[in-house]
């Protein structure tokens, strides 16, 4: 139940963020801000109070988690590159899916997920596992909203960009890599704590931008349609247990498989709507995918978390 009630709140947030869209609080040039605000601020936070828990991970698992993280996301780029060819109606599209297939919400639903299904001290492999997510988040998939996307008034952005590189996200994951290999366990009190509570900021701004970009679509759009549907199949069923086949195959440990299971297993990952945004795209797929993904994952997340307790 502990699965379905974290859902339930998050799904609250999303609530109040479409309630304050409708009201005219959110939406157009303020969402806009409060995107780069998570994303250039917030969020680096977020990774870097992950590690300073003051709960140092098992050693004889980072490696494992790295290197799992590491096969898992080549095997979702493969499917994001290839797959929406076969899901998307119109070539505009193929982009958005493929970073709805190659991205779940690791750093805003992952998280407390893991902790309910695999206890507190799981957050930190999460955070590990997260390190290649933010990495290919800021790369992979700056380049599928980019490369993808048709021009638009002769002000189109393709190919990949190398500032992504040293952007703040991934300054963040470094010092997280950093402090993790070193086993850095006494950061200040007067460090932690204001990168924390900055860090705690971008769940409910996240989820509060998903509900206002949800205010604008109609709600026949918001019903979504065949390419938001098959793209959820993939994304919450098909691809964590093909994933979690193969890893169990090749001998990783049972808790690296199943933490990473959970964690690809996610609803999409805000971040597209936020990185669309950003970049000036249209939010109305990406918005409806998260929005139906995040919806159904009420069900499939606790259904996996039963299959891996059992």
């Amino acid at each position: 139940m502990a699965n379905i009630e974290i859902m339930a709140v998050l799904a609250c947030l999303v609530a109040v963020g479409f309630v304050a869209g409708k009201l005219g609080y959110m939406g157009g040039e303020f969402d806009k801000r409060l995107s780069g605000l998570v994303i250039d601020i917030t969020c680096p936070a977020l990774i870097l109070s992950s590690t300073m828990s003051g709960t140092l991970p098992d050693r004889e698992l980072i490696l494992p988690l790295l290197s799992i993280s590491l096969l898992t996301y080549l095997l979702l780029a493969a499917a994001a590159i290839l797959l929406p060819r076969y899901i998307a109606r119109r070539r505009e599209d193929e982009g958005i899916v493929g970073f709805a297939l190659m991205f779940g919400n690791v750093g805003f639903i992952g998280y407390p997920v893991v902790a309910s299904v695999f206890g507190s001290e799981a957050v930190f492999y999460a955070a590990v596992l997260n390190v290649v997510n933010t990495f290919a988040v800021f790369t992979v998939g700056t380049w599928l909203l980019t490369n993808r996307q048709p021009d638009k008034g002769g002000v189109g952005e393709s190919g990949f960009r190398p500032q992504v590189l040293y952007s703040s996200p991934m300054i963040a994951a470094y010092l997280a890599m950093i402090i993790v290999a070193f086993r850095i366990d006494c950061v200040p009190y007067i460090i932690s704590q204001p990168l924390t509570m900055i860090g705690n900021i971008t769940v409910p701004a996240a989820l509060l931008i998903i509900g206002s970009s949800m205010s604008q679509l109609s709600g026949r759009t918001i019903l979504g349609n065949r390419t938001v549907y098959l793209t959820t199949v993939f994304r919450l069923g098909l691809l964590p247990l093909g994933i979690y086949a193969l890893t169990k195959t090749l001998g990783f440990s049972p808790t690296v498989v199943n933490i990473n299971t959970v964690v690809i297993a996610m609803p999409v990952a805000t971040y597209g709507t936020i990185l669309c945004l950003k970049l000036g795209h249209d939010t109305t797929l990406i918005t409806e995918t998260t929005f139906i993904t995040t919806l159904l994952a009420v069900i499939t997340i606790p259904l996996l978390a039963t299959l891996f307790n059992g």
